[in-house]
């Protein structure tokens, strides 16, 4: 991982004060993200990072998108679509889960997952770890196996790698913040 320049990545995230509450700092990625330089490297060292090789990427919306679709293309592997209630057209499974600054709900295709699919969890941020753990216990309820969460971004100070690993998942982060 040393050929990473993981100070470049991280200078290259904006931190914006009272976004969307005024008691949240958003990490926001759209600045590292239209370097494509950067942005190449960042999801050639979240592949890179991964002691196995996952049948499905899955991603909440919708930044889970922007990291999980990179890498499915470049691993070689599926990807799933989690999406907020009645934006799938096909017949669903949900989760709803409470985040950092209040609840909501996920949803994912029953044929999404093909029963013992080795899954990689991806999205951009981990705060309390909600939104991955709802998104777990839907892949895991049609059959596949959570082999690992990612995310490049987590906040150190909320509980979300305490309640990932807990609940028995590897977790794997780069860029870390104090809340």
């Amino acid at each position: 991982m040393e050929k990473y320049n993981l100070d470049q990545i991280t200078d290259n995230i904006r931190v914006i004060e009272g976004f969307p509450t005024p008691d949240i700092s958003f990490k926001d990625i759209t600045t590292l993200i239209k370097d494509k330089d950067l942005y190449k490297q960042t999801v050639d060292m979240m592949c890179d990072a991964l002691d196995f090789t996952p049948d499905i990427i899955a991603g909440p919306e919708a930044r889970g998108f922007l990291f999980g679709t990179a890498m499915a293309y470049k691993l070689g592997a599926g990807f799933v679509p989690i999406r907020k209630p009645g934006k799938l057209p096909g017949e669903t499974v949900q989760a709803s889960y409470a985040l950092e600054y209040g609840t909501d709900t996920v949803e994912m295709h029953k044929d999404a997952i093909n029963k013992g699919d080795k899954v990689l969890l991806c999205d951009d941020l981990i705060a309390t770890g909600g939104t991955i753990l709802a998104c777990a216990k839907m892949i895991e309820e049609l059959g596949g196996e959570v082999c690992g969460i990612m995310a490049l971004i987590e906040l150190e100070d909320l509980p979300g790698r305490k309640m990932i690993e807990d609940a028995g998942y590897k977790l794997y982060t780069f860029v870390k913040y104090a809340h």
